[in-house]
């Protein structure tokens, strides 16, 4: 089991970039994979992007693709979501999870461990 905390978010303009930072408890982040999900209100929760445990590959959601980046400090015991050029379609809350397996495509299924989330909101 892992203690994951996120920060970051917050009110932004259309065209703004935001950081997300993910804070995990215990020397075992190493093994974990980790994920970015988000979910916006009177939607389902969706894949954001995902990052296996040595940071060699990841996985976006197509919505994401070419302005989403997700990368891990081990030594840190964080992983990141930098996020560019955000659009209002962008506004949900934005979860960190841990999972213990790496499989394409990933799925909400495969992580034990989540966040408080965190709000990411972006106006027109």
């Amino acid at each position: 089991q892992v203690q994951l905390v996120e920060a970051g978010g917050g009110l932004v303009q259309a065209g703004a970039s935001l950081r997300l930072s993910c804070a995990a408890s215990g020397r075992a982040f190493t093994t974990y994979t980790m994920g970015w999900f988000r979910q916006a209100p009177g939607k389902e929760r969706e894949l954001v992007a995902a990052i296996n445990w040595s940071g060699d590959y990841t996985q976006y959601g197509d919505s994401v693709k070419g302005r989403f980046t997700i990368s891990r400090d081990n030594a840190k015991n964080t992983a990141y979501l930098q996020m560019n050029s955000l659009k209002y379609e962008d506004t949900a809350v934005y979860y960190c999870a841990a999972g213990r397996i790496w499989v394409v495509p990933t799925s909400e299924r495969l992580y034990n461990d989540w966040g408080q989330g965190t709000q990411v909101t972006v106006s027109s």
